[in-house]
Protein backbone atom coordinates (compact mmCIF):
# COMPACT_ATOMS: atom_id res chain seq x y z
CA UNK A 1 0.00 0.00 0.00
CA UNK A 2 1.11 3.56 -0.64
CA UNK A 3 0.57 6.95 0.95
CA UNK A 4 0.94 9.58 -1.75
CA UNK A 5 1.67 13.06 -0.41
CA UNK A 6 0.82 15.84 -2.86
CA UNK A 7 2.58 19.18 -2.39
CA UNK A 8 1.23 22.21 -4.26
CA UNK A 9 3.70 24.56 -5.95
CA UNK A 10 1.06 26.90 -7.37
CA UNK A 11 -1.58 29.22 -5.99
CA UNK A 12 -4.95 27.76 -5.05
CA UNK A 13 -6.40 29.72 -7.96
CA UNK A 14 -4.24 27.70 -10.38
CA UNK A 15 -4.98 24.48 -8.48
CA UNK A 16 -8.72 25.17 -8.68
CA UNK A 17 -8.42 25.84 -12.42
CA UNK A 18 -6.98 22.33 -12.86
CA UNK A 19 -9.19 20.58 -10.30
CA UNK A 20 -11.75 19.14 -12.74
CA UNK A 21 -8.94 17.69 -14.91
CA UNK A 22 -7.34 16.22 -11.78
CA UNK A 23 -10.66 14.66 -10.69
CA UNK A 24 -11.20 13.21 -14.17
CA UNK A 25 -7.71 11.68 -13.94
CA UNK A 26 -8.53 10.16 -10.51
CA UNK A 27 -11.89 8.60 -11.42
CA UNK A 28 -10.74 5.60 -13.50
CA UNK A 29 -8.07 4.85 -10.89
CA UNK A 30 -10.76 4.63 -8.22
CA UNK A 31 -12.89 2.47 -10.53
CA UNK A 32 -9.94 0.08 -11.00
CA UNK A 33 -9.41 -0.10 -7.22
CA UNK A 34 -5.91 1.36 -7.42
CA UNK A 35 -6.77 4.55 -5.53
CA UNK A 36 -8.84 3.84 -2.43
CA UNK A 37 -9.08 7.27 -0.77
CA UNK A 38 -8.08 10.84 -1.60
CA UNK A 39 -8.60 14.35 -0.38
CA UNK A 40 -7.06 17.73 0.38
CA UNK A 41 -4.81 18.40 3.34
CA UNK A 42 -5.97 20.76 6.07
CA UNK A 43 -4.83 23.49 5.64
CA UNK A 44 -5.07 23.14 1.87
CA UNK A 45 -1.40 23.04 0.85
CA UNK A 46 -1.67 19.75 -0.99
CA UNK A 47 -3.46 16.45 -0.74
CA UNK A 48 -3.17 12.78 0.11
CA UNK A 49 -4.02 9.66 -1.89
CA UNK A 50 -4.02 6.08 -0.62
CA UNK A 51 -3.19 3.52 -3.30
CA UNK A 52 -2.96 -0.26 -3.47
CA UNK A 53 -3.03 -3.19 -5.90
CA UNK A 54 -0.22 -1.83 -8.06
CA UNK A 55 3.56 -2.11 -8.24
CA UNK A 56 5.70 0.94 -7.65
CA UNK A 57 6.93 1.41 -11.22
CA UNK A 58 3.39 1.38 -12.58
CA UNK A 59 2.25 3.76 -9.83
CA UNK A 60 5.04 6.20 -10.64
CA UNK A 61 4.10 6.11 -14.33
CA UNK A 62 0.45 6.80 -13.48
CA UNK A 63 1.32 9.66 -11.13
CA UNK A 64 3.41 11.30 -13.86
CA UNK A 65 0.21 11.70 -15.93
CA UNK A 66 -1.76 13.66 -13.31
CA UNK A 67 -2.62 17.13 -14.64
CA UNK A 68 -1.31 18.62 -11.39
CA UNK A 69 2.09 17.15 -12.33
CA UNK A 70 2.03 17.66 -16.10
CA UNK A 71 1.02 21.31 -15.62
CA UNK A 72 3.76 21.89 -13.02
CA UNK A 73 1.32 22.63 -10.19
CA UNK A 74 2.34 19.93 -7.71
CA UNK A 75 4.78 17.16 -6.91
CA UNK A 76 4.25 13.78 -5.28
CA UNK A 77 6.14 12.00 -2.54
CA UNK A 78 5.28 8.30 -2.28
CA UNK A 79 5.72 6.21 0.85
CA UNK A 80 5.19 2.47 0.55
CA UNK A 81 4.21 0.50 3.62
CA UNK A 82 3.12 -3.01 4.51
CA UNK A 83 -0.11 -3.31 6.48
CA UNK A 84 0.47 -5.52 9.50
CA UNK A 85 -2.51 -4.38 11.58
CA UNK A 86 -5.86 -2.87 10.68
CA UNK A 87 -9.05 -1.92 12.49
CA UNK A 88 -11.90 -4.39 12.47
CA UNK A 89 -13.98 -3.79 9.35
CA UNK A 90 -11.10 -2.35 7.31
CA UNK A 91 -10.63 -4.50 4.24
CA UNK A 92 -6.93 -4.75 3.53
CA UNK A 93 -6.41 -4.36 -0.25
CA UNK A 94 -5.04 -7.37 -2.08
CA UNK A 95 -1.54 -7.27 -3.48
CA UNK A 96 -1.03 -6.88 -7.25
Amino acid sequence: MYVIDIHYHASLEHIDDALERHRAYLQPLFERGIFIAAGPKVPRKGGVILAARIDRDELDAILDTDPFVTEGLATYRVTEFKITRAAQGFNVPALP
